[in-house]
């Protein structure tokens, strides 16, 4: 189960939130697996913060099936041009959200989720303003852009 929604924020919160990606503090990536190596940087978004509770009723606002469930963990991913992060689950049960905050989007930058559903890859393009909602349980990983960081908010709910 993969749900999308387009121009999931104001304009103005879309680039809020993309200022907040460029600047937030990263920490060097995390493991898919125990046994892999990290990937990517990562940057952990505290319960208290502004962008917190701004994503937080969006998917709420967005997705009301899911209004029982409770985020457990908010972050953002940064992945350098030329990454390759692994495949993996988010979890035994839940869900999880991707909101891909950037400016623009081509064809020829790559940077698209993709998930491993029935032996075939189908991928989500990282549009803009782009919030994405699946079960946990799904197989998948992120692609890197071309020529520049690719930074994605994840939401985590049980």
């Amino acid at each position: 189960m993969i749900k999308i929604v387009d121009q999931a924020f104001s304009e103005e919160d879309h680039l809020s939130l993309l200022g907040y990606c460029r600047t937030a503090p990263y920490h060097y990536g995390e493991r898919d697996k125990a046994a892999l190596p990290p990937t990517g940087l990562v940057s952990e978004i505290d319960s208290e913060n502004r962008v917190f509770m701004m994503v937080a009723s969006k998917i709420l606002e967005k997705f009301p099936e899911i209004e029982s469930a409770s985020i457990y963990r908010m972050y953002v991913n940064c992945f350098a041009p030329g990454e390759n992060p692994y495949f993996h689950v988010d979890g035994k049960a839940g869900y999880t959200f991707l909101y891909y905050p950037d400016e623009s989007w081509d064809r020829d930058e790559g940077g698209e989720t993709q998930f491993l559903i029935d032996g075939e890859i189908q991928g989500v393009l990282p549009l803009p303003n782009r919030l994405v909602m699946f079960d946990a349980t799904l197989l998948h990983k992120a692609t890197s852009f071309r020529s520049r960081h690719r930074f994605t908010l994840a939401v985590k709910c049980l």
